[in-house]
């Protein structure tokens, strides 16, 4: 994603603080220089951009009058995180659909915006959430936009209305929501073709939709790869019709996608999803605070927290927090991580979620790393239920008794077993090893976190006042040293920690503090597994 090679510019920009021996005057402004360019080449607005610089200046060195900052760095970065979440947050609030009515959305933007596929993730999303929902496709102008929503459609499960033999979009949009409308679905959406601010006749097409349709929210579906250029069409389109919020999509692999950001101002409206790739669920609803957290490599616990909700994973939580606290971590557990990650939905959207998490992304392909776990779920598929608890029985021989055996237990599998789950899962002995070492290392990692208390939240929150230092000593001991380095070491992991609440905190632990995830500082390949015997 385009923007985490923005977030890592702002972060490099900052982080030349650390090494300042001095901070005065001229250091902030080499800072804000660099953090101006970053802003510039990710194409935001060339007067926004020196908006921003002023706005951070003026905080950051009126308090250093005042005297009220004794950390000149954590106030430089809030300055930072504040002027950014300003500029991305929404004047008024979105609309938000209520239970029990009819709630019609209609689709508005420009040709080739991604704004059928943005309203299958959209429905996808509601429907997920257990609302009633369906769509409507009045793109009568471009070929092919009936069949691409009866797909979308099929796909997902979600109803239809659509007619091959009719021209007229206005006829097509009454009659699709007055059917939805008397069928009582809660989520109607309503797709109009895409046009150009300069065609007039498709503007006043647009306006009689909107006025059959009678929308509770006209929503405006932002291509973040044209940049800048799309205020100029935002402000034709809030001319025409009442705007009321903005989804920017196709912010996943573009230079220009700070340009849609900064534009979303001439709409005057909110910005409430964004899309970050071609599947149904990647698809995230905007937050400024949490977007600009994990822009900045903060993480995003608010969210990962709603997205663990959703999955229902914290309610299977105290049971295995339970023996996790004893140290004890199967394979049964690492399967659960495993299935709680997968169902929160695309990896990299979650890792950035994880405070330091975005920095050991970088240059790492999620999509790879989710092809793993899904080749290790169907390893666990092949196993027993013994072996999913880490019951390693071994039929042996009894030598005081020739003729018979005796059932004795270990705590690897044996290559012969190993070879069986491989054999099974249709996959190489070396991927049954990886998952082996990925289990034996963040087994190791529970029993360290088990002993010194971290595994306990109410024992974390009281260390956490007491004595922070200890708290950060016994937590550095048990993380691998490498996802250490990567989240900026012991001082920055102390930051995150402050930042974050504890609650929260606590709760994230329970359900992901024995996550290993392939790839990603934990277990890597079959070396250093378990011996072959």
């Amino acid at each position: 994603m385009v923007l985490q090679e923005l977030g890592s510019k702002i972060n490099s920009a900052l982080s030349k603080l650390n090494t300042a021996t001095v901070i005065d005057e001229e250091t902030i402004d080499e800072v804000l220089k660099e953090i101006a360019k970053a802003l510039l080449s990710s194409d935001v607005n060339v007067r926004v951009v020196a908006e921003v610089r002023n706005n951070i200046r003026k905080e950051v060195l009126s308090e250093a009058a005042a005297g009220g900052a004794t950390n000149k760095t954590r106030q430089i970065r809030n300055a930072v995180f504040s002027e950014l979440v300003r500029l991305l947050s929404p004047s008024k609030e979105p609309f938000t659909p209520k239970r029990g009515r009819c709630n019609v959305f209609m689709f508005v933007g420009l040709q080739g915006s991604g704004k059928t596929t943005t309203i299958a993730k959209f429905a996808n999303y509601w429907a997920r959430k257990g609302w009633k929902t369906a769509m409507v496709c009045c793109d009568t102008f471009r070929a092919g936009a009936l069949d691409q929503i009866k797909q979308n459609a099929i796909k997902l499960h979600i109803p239809y209305y659509g007619n091959p033999l009719e021209a007229d979009p206005v006829k097509l949009a009454e009659e699709g929501t007055e059917h939805f409308r008397a069928e009582k679905y809660e989520i109607i959406l309503v797709d109009t073709s895409g046009r150009h601010h300069q065609e007039s006749e498709l503007f006043e097409e647009m306006e009689q939709v909107q006025g059959v349709v009678q929308p509770d929210e006209v929503i405006f579906v932002m291509d973040s790869t044209i940049g800048q250029a799309v205020a100029e069409q935002a402000a034709a389109f809030k001319a025409s019709v009442p705007v009321g919020s903005v989804i920017i999509t196709k912010l996943d692999g573009h230079a220009r996608g700070g340009g849609a950001l900064s534009a979303v101002a001439a709409t005057d409206a909110p910005i409430t999803f964004i899309g970050t790739g071609e599947h149904f669920d990647e698809f995230e609803k905007f937050d400024a605070n949490s977007f600009v957290s994990r822009l900045m490599g903060m993480g995003d616990v608010k969210g990962l927290m709603e997205k663990l909700k959703d999955t229902k994973a914290l309610e299977k939580a105290p049971e295995m927090m339970e023996r996790m606290q004893k140290g004890q971590f199967t394979l049964r557990d690492l399967r659960q991580q495993f299935q709680t990650v997968m169902g929160m939905g695309n990896l990299g959207q979650v890792m950035s979620m994880i405070p330091g998490m975005s920095q050991m992304m970088q240059g790492q392909d999620s999509d790879q790393a989710t092809k793993r776990i899904q080749a290790f779920m169907t390893c666990f598929d092949s196993m027993t239920e013994d072996e999913l608890d880490c019951i390693f029985k071994v039929r042996k021989p009894d030598p005081s008794k020739p003729g018979e055996y005796i059932t004795t237990f270990e705590k690897t599998l044996s290559e012969s077993r190993m070879r069986r789950i491989a054999k099974g899962a249709g996959v190489p002995l070396e991927g049954v090893l990886a998952l082996m070492q990925s289990h034996k290392q963040f087994e190791g990692m529970v029993q360290k976190m088990g002993k010194s208390g971290l595994m306990n939240e109410k024992q974390m929150q009281q260390n956490m006042k007491r004595n922070p230092g200890a708290l950060m000593e016994q937590l550095q001991k048990s993380m691998d040293p490498r996802m250490l380095q990567q989240m900026g070491g012991t001082g920055n992991l102390m930051n995150l920690m402050k930042q974050m609440d504890m609650g929260a905190m606590g709760d994230m632990m329970k359900q992901m503090g024995g996550m290993g995830l392939p790839g990603m500082g934990g277990g890597g390949g079959g070396r250093g597994g378990p011996k072959r015997r």
